[in-house]
C-alpha cells in the first residue's frame, strides 16, 4: 500500500481533472454517450495518464526537485531513488491495456492523437529527447498534455469536429502554454540550480510571466468568438490574466513569489471548470 500511495501522490491528482475533463467533453460534443468508451478514455486520462505523466517527470527530475521548496506536496511528490523504477513500471502497466482498448475501438485520427498524447508524455521528461529542456517546445508539449486527450474524445468515434470545437482546442492550447510558462517562472531558481532549462530560464521570469498574460489574454478572447454562453467562458478565462498581470513587474531573484499565483491557478482551473460545465448543459440539456 505505501508504493500504491506514493504512486498516487506522484501523479497529482489534484490535476487529474485537467486531462479527464477534456476527453469526456469531447467525446460526448462529437455525438458519443456514456458507453463503455466514454468511460475507459474518462478512467484513462484520469489516472493512469497521469501516473505515466507526472511519474516519468518525477524520475528525470529529481535532482531538481529535491533543490525545490515547493515539491512535495499537492504540487508534486519528492519520492526516494526506491520508488523511481516502481514508478517507471506503473506508468507502462497503468496504461498498456487502455491504448490497446482504444486503438481497438477508435479511428485512424484518434489513434494518432492518442500516439502523438503518448509520445509527448513521454517526450516531455525523458532524455535523450527531454522537451521540458528546450525553450518554447517545453511549454508546447506541456500544453499537448491537456489538448490531445480533446482531440482523441472529438474523433474516437469518428464524429467530424466542428469549426468551433477547433477554435476552442486552440484557445485550450493557448491556455496551456500560458500555464505551463507561469508553472515554470516558480521554478527559475531550482531549475537553475539544478542545471536544468526551461522556457523561463531563457526568458526570465519577468518576461515569461508577461508572456503567459498575453496568452492567456489571447486564449479568452478567442472564446468570445464562439457561440453563447461561450462570452461567458471567456469572461472567467479572464481569471487567468488578473492572477498573473499581479506578478507583472516579477524578477529572477523573487520567482518563487509566482507560487501565490499558481495556487491560485490549481483552485481556479475548478471554479471555471464548473462554469464550462454549466455552459454546455445550458446548451446541451
Amino acid at each position: 500500500m505505501s508504493t500504491l500511495n506514493n504512486i498516487i501522490a506522484a501523479s497529482r491528482p489534484i490535476s487529474w481533472v485537467n486531462t479527464a475533463f477534456p476527453f469526456g467533453v469531447a467525446y460526448l460534443l462529437a455525438g458519443g454517450g456514456l458507453d463503455w468508451l466514454f468511460w475507459v478514455g474518462v478512467l484513462f486520462f484520469l489516472i493512469p495518464y497521469n501516473i505515466a505523466m507526472y511519474g516519468i517527470n518525477d524520475v528525470f527530475d529529481y535532482e531538481s526537485d529535491i533543490r525545490n521548496p515547493r515539491k512535495g506536496g499537492v504540487e508534486g511528490a519528492v519520492l526516494p531513488k526506491s520508488m523511481h523504477k516502481p514508478l517507471l513500471w506503473a506508468s507502462v502497466l497503468s496504461t498498456v491495456h487502455f491504448l490497446a482498448a482504444m486503438v481497438w475501438a477508435g479511428t485512424w485520427t484518434s489513434t494518432l492523437w492518442l500516439a502523438v498524447a503518448t509520445a509527448a508524455v513521454v517526450a516531455y521528461s525523458a532524455p535523450p529527447m527531454r522537451f521540458k529542456e528546450r525553450p518554447i517546445l517545453d511549454s508546447m508539449t506541456s500544453s499537448a498534455h491537456f489538448v490531445t486527450p480533446a482531440l482523441v474524445g472529438a474523433t474516437i468515434r469518428g464524429g467530424d469536429a466542428s469549426g468551433y470545437f477547433w477554435l476552442a482546442a486552440g484557445a485550450f492550447f493557448l491556455w496551456g502554454m500560458a500555464s505551463h510558462a507561469l508553472g515554470a517562472v516558480q521554478d527559475v531558481k531550482a531549475d537553475r540550480e539544478g542545471g536544468l532549462s526551461s522556457i523561463a530560464t531563457a526568458l526570465g521570469a519577468r518576461a515569461v510571466t508577461r508572456l503567459a498574460a498575453g496568452f492567456y489574454l489571447l486564449a479568452a478572447a478567442l472564446l468570445f468568438f464562439l457561440p453563447a454562453p461561450g462570452w461567458l467562458v471567456g469572461i472567467a478565462g479572464l481569471g487567468y490574466v488578473a492572477n498573473t498581470l499581479r506578478f507583472w513587474n516579477i524578477t529572477d531573484d523573487t520567482c518563487e513569489d509566482v507560487n501565490r499565483a499558481w495556487r491560485v491557478f490549481l483552485w481556479l482551473n475548478y471554479v471555471v471548470g464548473a462554469i464550462v460545465t454549466m455552459s454546455l448543459a445550458w446548451v446541451y440539456l
